[in-house]
């Protein structure tokens, strides 16, 4: 399949999985808190690669390390936490669409960080998606007054997390395979993901021998294996075949998913959030248009 087909498929095929990834902490943090929901998360993702990609490590150069520890911190181990804790007090679909900021701050850290200009679409984009996110928390607070927006803030230093690692990854990172990028990084979080689980009370005989805790970890399950570890393969390998922008444009369909699992479960979503959210991917549609373009045209150039 060309590279040009291929980096479509797995952006819908991101969007669809990471689109259901909320639901799934929700239904997770019935039984778990968000520290033993984000380590198991983590130690049942690193197993789950290590079993099928352990050799893949063979392929990273020793310089390339100090690059995929700063990746599995930025890319996998405080945004697990940070997402469990924010779903705590927010509802999911909410956290889905701030995490569709991700392309926004992309261009944020781009500029700032790598020496990458933006245009003047791209700050107009990068203002129409904050002015978006800044309506979203506050008519959320509003239309939810049992919840805490102060959690919303949770999503946003994540999504400043997959920024930076989105263009790590691309900067540092793009000549060393999808799997082995994945499989290193998370042998790097396996073990201070399991000194948190092993302290966090986890293990107890009261957790063990009650049934919503292993209902909620049969979702953790799914998340971490599905949601984490192929997941993240296919991000990393959509990393390399397009631009950061294109790349984290996943985050313009994952909010339809995610709204829609929302829906089956109850959630309250008023129509200034849903406006608000509009605005957000009207800011990151106006950053990114121009961006995808250019880049898309380059990376053909490197391929012919």
């Amino acid at each position: 399949m060309q590279q040009s087909v291929l980096k479509w498929v797995y952006l819908f095929a991101l969007s669809l999985v990471w689109g259901s990834s909320f639901i799934l902490i929700k239904k997770g943090l019935v039984g778990l808190t968000p520290l033993q929901l984000g380590s198991l998360r983590i130690c049942l993702a690193a197993l789950f690669l290590m079993i099928i990609g352990a050799r893949s490590l063979k392929k990273i150069p020793k310089a390339s390390w100090r690059y995929i520890i700063l990746s599995s911190f930025l890319g996998s181990f405080f945004p697990a936490y940070l997402f469990a804790f924010a779903e705590l007090e927010v509802d999911s679909a909410v956290v889905s669409i701030l995490n569709s900021t991700v392309p926004i701050l992309a261009i944020i850290v781009g500029s700032l960080f790598f020496s990458q200009k933006a245009s003047k679409k791209q700050t107009i984009g990068v203002i129409i998606g904050l002015i978006g996110s800044i309506t979203l928390i506050g008519s959320g607070a509003t239309t939810n007054q049992d919840q805490n927006y102060w959690f919303a803030l949770l999503p946003l230093i994540a999504t400043t997390m997959y920024a930076f690692n989105v263009h790590i990854i691309k900067t540092y990172l793009q000549d060393i395979s999808a799997l082995s990028i994945t499989v290193g990084c998370f042998i790097v979080l396996f073990f201070p993901a399991l000194f948190y689980l092993l302290f966090s009370g986890f293990f107890t005989t009261r957790l063990l021998n009650d049934p919503i805790v292993y209902e909620s970890m049969g979702y953790i399950a799914i998340l971490a294996i599905v949601g984490t570890g192929v997941a993240k393969i296919l991000f990393n390998r959509l990393v390399q075949l397009s631009s950061p922008v294109f790349t984290t444009s996943v985050t313009y369909l994952i909010p339809v998913v995610a709204l829609f699992w929302g829906f089956l479960d109850g959630e309250k979503f008023g129509w200034m959030q849903a406006f608000g959210g509009f605005v957000v991917l009207i800011g990151v549609f106006y950053a990114n248009k121009r961006k995808a373009r250019k880049s898309y045209k380059q990376v053909n150039q490197i391929n012919t």
